[in-house]
């Protein structure tokens, strides 16, 4: 009974950091414009990065997250990504091909693996509520801590799964130029995306010379 609680507790936790817009929304929404199954895709990739983040945040890895030096390597690198990945989202939309073809920057497992890593917001969570989710269950049991892990990642199969299905079928009724729309407003997304995370990482980075 008190794994059961404790899951159900972890499951509406989850689906608060899931379904808060991000990035990762923005690529999905993209890449579904013309992948029926690109959101259970990125969310493959996404759980190539969370399932071994969740096993090391419980042997100590959070608190290298939290460090300055880290979050400030991830702004950084994450930012820039994001700025390359949204730009030629963008550029797809000027050109003379269909918006059916997604913009050659990753396929949508790497999509997700790379958004996840380069993530700051992402890894901070982790770092913070997911650690105490993560040690709660883990306290429970194993049992409770593997069931964590796969509960937790199923919410993101079924959110970006249905994003993706979603953006498929929402382009395909309203055509190319809708598909255009959509991926100019996703990459401009991440194009804010990136210059948030920049920007936070060179704050961190000058207040911390600051203080040097």
């Amino acid at each position: 009974m008190e794994i059961a609680v404790f899951l159900l507790s972890a499951v509406i936790i989850s689906l608060s950091g899931v379904m808060a817009p991000g990035a990762i929304t923005a690529a999905t929404i993209a890449h579904g414009a013309s992948k029926k199954h690109a959101g259970a895709l990125i969310a493959v990739g996404h759980g190539f990065v969370e399932f071994p983040l969740m096993f090391l945040i419980i042997l100590g890895f959070g608190a290298i997250i939290r460090s300055n030096a880290a979050q400030i390597a991830i702004g950084l690198v994450g930012g820039l990504f994001l700025l390359w990945m949204g730009a030629a989202m963008i550029r797809t939309t000027n050109t003379t091909a269909t918006a059916t073809q997604t913009p050659k920057t990753s396929s949508p497992v790497l999509t997700g693996i790379a958004l996840s890593a380069s993530n700051p917001y992402f890894l901070l969570w982790w770092a913070t509520v997911g650690l105490k989710l993560a040690t709660d269950a883990r306290q429970l049991g194993w049992l409770a801590f593997v069931l964590f892990t796969i509960i937790h990642w199923l919410c993101d199969l079924i959110w970006l799964g249905f994003l993706g299905f979603a953006s498929f079928g929402g382009s395909r009724v309203f055509g190319d130029r809708v598909q255009r729309l959509i991926m100019a407003v996703c990459g401009g997304a991440l194009v804010l995306f990136s210059v948030k995370f920049i920007y936070s990482a060179v704050s961190l980075w000058l207040g911390t010379a600051a203080n040097l």
